[in-house]
């Protein structure tokens, strides 16, 4: 069994099948295209949810690829090595979901370009499960920077013929403007690992790049501030907090909704996870001694990009907004320093996913019907499309934090961590100014709700249909994670627990 459930097979799949969707031999016929592609997400979801039923926190998924019986670059100690910890476990698991439910939701999104659209979206999420199941750092740069053509592509690509008067965006300007602001964190990241490589090796003798053989013990502090600075530069601008946000308003705007789907459930958990990965987990002393001052930057992320979002009109730049927002208690959490605040910060990773989805899933609803995602002139959606109201209902009440709902669970978690945490005066103050978000939150979703579902029908809303059965399901899978992970949070918390 442990042949089969093999991390390289998680992640290259994938890209294989975006290669043979790509290439001339495949059909370009949409429906093909389209049902291959569902088809694949499916058992891909099924093979994550074997591989994590099989897991055991004891004896993680590790697999190592040669090439000739040699390493990668063996003279530097850089190795193609897989690793699956818990919270890479988990985090697979919700890549294999997010896009899973991505694809479904392209049905009525994606019009045009359907074989190029496919295939990177499977190249992403190859690219994504590479992040979070690398062993080694360069491997981990090696799909960071991967990630970024497939991103490119999907965010300025024109994939609907939907247009509308209300929303006239610029794909590419966004696209462009991701890039510049990624590849920028990257030069950082990049310089971080080079530094962590060579003082590792002068430190310890060891060459190697191996997660599980770093050793910074003999490493000065002020180069592992330098080094853990640089770091912070190239997962902070993928998070993202303030001020590295800027970017991810307009690439959510102007991306397709299956797309922002993707980029707000599990692209920003890669900026997550990389600070957890290199900052907390390789160099725990030196992160002790940033993240009062990282904490800080987390609650002016909450506040600032709150307010910001209470101000907007556009439902997709509104929860663009929330989302960040919301990472900053992921951010918060990981500062706390301590196992409720790490577990609090993946759970609350997981819950952020599943709520993004929704809404961007309603987002993409709402425009496809109305051509509009101005709250302030649509009204009257309840009473022609019902049946998304209710869903809308529930998915804002679990993103105010609402008891049951899974969003509420690594709310409470973050700021019982923060609480909790030996850095007594500031992490304390930091949990408690957070508390706001809970109702700045309430005050943005529900203006949201109300302006667009509530008042006087429309004259085209007599024209509009209910969701289909695609987004119904959708729609039910993500309302049925939020319920199952509100009401028996355990599922996700044991297994974070049982390694770290």
């Amino acid at each position: 069994m442990n042949i089969l459930l093999s991390p390289p097979i998680l992640v290259f799949l994938p890209m294989i099948v975006s290669l043979l969707i790509i290439s001339p031999l495949f059909t370009s016929n949409e429906i093909v295209v389209r049902r291959f592609a569902k088809g694949f997400c499916a058992f891909h979801f099924l093979y994550t949810i074997l591989m994590l039923g099989f897991f055991n926190p004891e004896n993680p998924y590790v697999s190592e690829l040669h090439f000739f019986g040699m390493d990668w670059i063996q003279s530097l100690g850089i190795k193609f090595v897989f690793k699956i910890d818990a919270i890479s476990m988990i985090l697979s698991a919700l890549t294999s979901f997010v896009f899973l439910i991505s694809i479904i939701s392209s049905k009525f999104n994606i019009r045009k370009h359907h074989k190029f659209y496919y295939s990177m979206q499977m190249l992403l999420m190859s690219a994504i499960l590479g992040i979070f199941t690398s062993g080694d750092m360069f491997l981990f740069f090696l799909f960071w920077e991967l990630e970024m053509i497939p991103a490119y592509f999907l965010i300025g690509g024109n994939f609907s013929n939907v247009t509308g008067n209300e929303f006239e965006g610029n794909p590419k300007k966004s696209a462009i403007k991701f890039i510049l602001f990624t590849f920028t964190g990257s030069m950082f990241m990049l310089l971080g690992i080079l530094l962590l490589h060579y003082f590792n090796v002068i430190s310890s003798g060891n060459i190697t790049a191996n997660f599980s053989e770093i050793f910074v013990q003999g490493i000065p502090m002020k180069i592992q501030l330098f080094i853990m600075a640089c770091l912070l530069v190239g997962f902070g601008v993928k998070l993202p907090f303030v001020p590295l946000h800027t970017w991810l308003p307009d690439a959510h705007t102007d991306a397709s909704t299956p797309v922002s789907m993707v980029l707000a459930g599990i692209l920003l958990k890669t900026g997550g996870y990389g600070l957890y990965r290199f900052n907390y987990q390789l160099m725990p002393d030196a992160f002790r001694l940033i993240a009062p001052i990282l904490a800080i930057f987390a609650v002016i992320s909450i506040i600032y990009t709150a307010f910001v979002c209470y101000t907007q009109t556009d439902i997709k730049r509104i929860i663009a907004y929330s989302s960040i927002s919301n990472m900053g208690l992921v951010l918060l959490g990981l500062c706390a320093f301590n196992q409720i605040g790490l577990t609090a910060s993946v759970f609350h990773m997981v819950a952020h996913a599943l709520v993004t989805c929704g809404l961007f899933m309603i987002a993409g609803i709402v425009y496809l019907r109305y051509k509009n995602r101005d709250i302030n002139t649509l009204s009257g959606i309840a009473s022609k499309m019902p049946r998304l109201f209710g869903f809308a209902v529930l998915i804002v009440l679990a993103s105010i934090g609402v008891p049951l709902f899974a969003p509420f669970v690594g709310e409470i978690l973050t700021i019982i961590g923060a609480l909790n945490s030996d850095f007594s005066f500031i992490l304390k103050a930091c949990a408690i100014l957070s508390l706001p978000l809970l109702i700045l939150c309430s005050c943005y979703m529900l203006k949201f709700l109300h302006n667009s579902f509530y008042g006087i029908k429309s004259d085209i809303s007599e024209t509009v249909n209910d969701i289909s059965i695609h987004e119904f399901i959708v729609l039910a899978s993500v309302l049925a994670g939020l319920i199952i992970f509100g009401l028996y949070p355990n599922a996700l918390l044991n297994i974070i627990m049982g390694l770290n």
